[in-house]
């Protein structure tokens, strides 16, 4: 399907979003900041190459399914403004993809980082 919009204006939207992300997204501006402290972090401790790059992805998993469960949050409200079973359940699941990650983040970072912390 081709895009009614050129290249620029594309990465423009995108661009837009994430500005709404951190305007509006208190959860999103809190990941942002612990994913920025772990990459100083990272930098500071002489992690590998190949553990900084673990650390960007799920850095960005993290990011990335705050982005998604947003969108979702944002497409219940719009479709079902009044509180429905369904409309929870939508919320609900997608907030937890977002905690999964968020933990799993926290495991793979005390992998990474407690070893050089306490050596």
């Amino acid at each position: 399907m081709e895009s009614k919009h050129s290249l620029f204006k594309s990465f423009k939207f995108a661009f837009e979003g994430l500005g709404v992300a951190f305007r509006k997204g208190r959860n999103f501006r809190i990941q942002s900041g612990f994913g920025l402290a772990a990459l100083v972090l990272g930098v500071i401790l002489k992690v590998s190459s190949y553990e900084f790059v673990d650390l960007v992805l799920i850095i960005s998993l993290v990011l990335i399914l705050e982005l998604l469960n947003t969108a979702v949050e944002s497409i219940v409200d719009m479709v079902s403004p009044e509180i429905r079973a369904e409309a929870k359940i939508a919320k609900d699941v997608s907030a937890a993809a977002v905690v999964i990650a968020s933990i799993g983040s926290i495991f793979i970072a005390a992998f990474i980082f407690l070893p050089k912390l306490l050596g």
